[in-house]
């Protein structure tokens, strides 16, 4: 993980995945087998062991890593990007709603690597590159 991005708030992250899924925290501590106030304890908490993680995640319908890694920014990227104008003239709004074949949260997951990658690779090259200037001054 970059040392550059903060925590995540793995009880924040339910709590927008569960409203994202338009389900109450009722729905959800049935779901589970346990108390809506127990929800709410967990949406309010930064972490939450993997075992209760495994088991909301599969409650909402996303993976674990789906629920570590959400971002409120690809969501709403992925959102705009479903809703297409078709229409030329300015008075009336036709929209296509488009349904992907795949489970935007875990595409979100799968981009959040791929920059998280990027990010690693980025700096390996700039420790490199520092490595080669350092050699380079020492033999002068």
């Amino acid at each position: 993980m970059s040392t550059l991005s903060r925590p995540k708030h793995i009880g924040r992250n339910i709590s927008r995945i569960r409203e994202l899924r338009d389900m109450k925290q009722e729905a959800l501590a049935q779901a589970l087998g346990i108390s809506q106030q127990t929800i709410s304890a967990i949406e309010n908490s930064e972490t939450i062991d993997d075992t209760r993680l495994a088991e909301v995640a599969k409650a909402l319908g996303v993976t674990a890593e789906a629920i570590k890694n959400y971002c409120d920014d690809m969501v709403l990227n992925i959102m705009n990007n479903t809703f297409t104008n078709t229409s030329h003239d300015s008075s009336t709004i036709n929209s296509i709603n488009v349904q992907p074949t795949f489970n935007p949260l875990d595409k979100i997951v799968e981009l959040y690597g791929e920059k998280e990658k990027l990010y690693e690779r980025l700096i390996q090259a700039e420790k490199d590159k520092v490595e080669y200037l350092e050699k380079i001054v020492k033999g002068k």
